[in-house]
């Protein structure tokens, strides 16, 4: 049952790159309003699912080396992704590099997601492991559409998003079941962990999607898309009990 809800949870991104398929021609005019979303989604889970957790069970100096390091791992990455130019399936460009970026930026953050669930399925505290797979699962939709966008922009096809982003959640099955075979000492490991994919996250935020969301012209619906993203998660978090 374990493996499933982690297999489940993977799933669930490639859900979102349904929406992008959905709205055609009109994805271009909404796009603001859509990176927006993911935003707001991305910050709130950032802090609220994340930093919070790893602060709760962590040393604070534990989660700063952490966040740091995910913050040191984003900008790293960005910089040598833009100076090798990636080109992916004969496709190359802004875009792409965009989509690798981004790729690798959730790839990394889902591995401690997959410890979450782990450690959660191994607890006592009755459900605890429904609630967190829950929660990770509704989170990983729009994770999966900010994977979408920029891949539907650089001209990649409908399959492709759609496993693409499936694979960027598929450490999380890897993840719980060491998780729940290694609880006692996977617990020492979470909060830097966490740490880290938050500080990826937030970093990824600040430096790619914000600019290319809020660039002039779009500004307004990238506003409400980040209040509605943020907004969504935050019902979530109230929902779940996080």
């Amino acid at each position: 049952m374990l493996l499933l809800a982690g297999i489940a949870t993977a799933l669930a991104t490639g859900l979102g790159a349904v929406p992008v398929w959905l709205l055609g021609e009109s994805a271009e005019r909404l796009r603001p309003g859509l990176w927006g979303a993911t935003i707001g989604v991305m910050g709130v889970a950032s802090i609220v699912g994340l930093l919070e957790p790893a602060l709760d069970t962590g040393l604070t100096g534990t989660v700063a080396i952490g966040s740091a390091a995910g913050v040191a791992f984003l900008l790293i990455s960005r910089r040598r992704l833009d100076r090798r130019h990636a080109t992916v399936a004969g496709l190359t460009g802004p875009g792409v590099t965009r989509s690798v970026l981004i790729f690798g930026v959730l790839l990394v953050h889902s591995l401690p997601e997959g410890l979450a669930i782990g450690t959660a399925y191994a607890s006592d505290t009755a459900g605890l492991s429904l609630f967190v797979i829950l929660a990770i699962a509704l989170q990983n939709v729009p994770e999966g559409t900010s994977v979408a966008i920029p891949m539907d922009a650089a001209g990649f096809s409908r399959t492709r998003q759609f496993w693409t982003a499936v694979a960027t959640s598929a450490p999380q099955p890897v993840g719980a079941l060491i998780a729940y075979a290694l609880v006692e000492q996977i617990d020492a490991l979470l909060p830097a962990s966490f740490a880290f994919a938050a500080g990826a996250m937030l970093a990824l935020v600040v430096v790619e999607l914000a600019p290319q969301a809020f660039a002039r012209g779009g500004r307004l619906l990238a506003l409400a898309g980040t209040i509605s993203g943020g907004a969504l998660m935050v019902a979530l978090a109230l929902l779940v009990g996080v």
